[in-house]
Parts: C-alpha cells; structure tokens; sequence
C-alpha cells in the first residue's frame, strides 16, 4: 500500500514518458486530480479523465520526444518545503515549473505569484 499517493502518482508519469507509454492509470485523490489538472492546462498532458477510483492519463509526445524531460516531487510528508511569492526558485532557468498548493488551492507558480500568495512546493516539471 501506497502511503504518499502525490509521488506515487509523479512516480508514474516520470516512468511512463521514460517508457515511452502513451497512456497511464493512477490511483485518483482530490489533489492528485488537482495536480493533473494543472498539468493538463500547461500541456505536460494531453489528456486526463477519471474512470472509477483510477486517473486515466494520456501522455503528450511532440514526435517522439515527450513533452516533459523531467519531473519531481519536492515536498515530502516527512520534510515540507514551503516558500513566499517572494522566494519561489526557478526551475531549469525559467523552462520549467513548480506546482504549489497555495491557501487559494493548486497552481503553477506563475500564477501565484500573479497572486501574490506563496505555498507548499509539491512538485516541479520541465
């Protein structure tokens, strides 16, 4: 049994471009819905729909290459890493980004810094 589903799930994504699938399932959580909504809406994703208790994603690919070359989790249940607008890094020099969970609910950190508000790291992707 899984105890962090968040990095189960950035686990499965980073294995299924390293494989070269075109589609993945996932356990499904409200925040691992979130989180995939945002990567959906910033084109990491092609496609994400839910099917029971399953995420069902289908992996984006520009010819052969995957759209996303790198993916992590940063924010770990046993070390939190929480960060002001002011203080949020860059990811790959800007060509990446991190996803927050912000008291205003999940976002890239463009958008929160649009919204003047910081968070928890959880993830990051480029």
């Amino acid at each position: 049994m899984v105890n962090d589903q968040l990095s189960d799930l950035v686990t499965r994504i980073r294995n299924g471009y390293l494989a070269g699938a075109e589609v993945i399932t996932a356990t499904a959580t409200k925040t691992g819905e979130r989180v995939v909504k945002v990567l959906v809406d910033k084109g990491y994703l092609a496609n994400a729909k839910k099917e029971g208790g399953r995420l069902v994603l289908t992996l984006k690919y520009e010819g052969k290459l995957p759209a996303v070359s790198g993916i992590k989790r940063v924010s770990k249940p046993g070390v939190r890493i929480y960060k002001g607008v002011k203080d949020l890094p860059k990811v790959q020099s800007g060509f990446g980004c991190n996803i927050l969970t912000t008291p205003k609910g999940i976002m890239t950190e463009k958008e929160a810094r649009k919204l003047k508000v910081g968070g928890e790291i959880i993830a990051q992707i480029w």
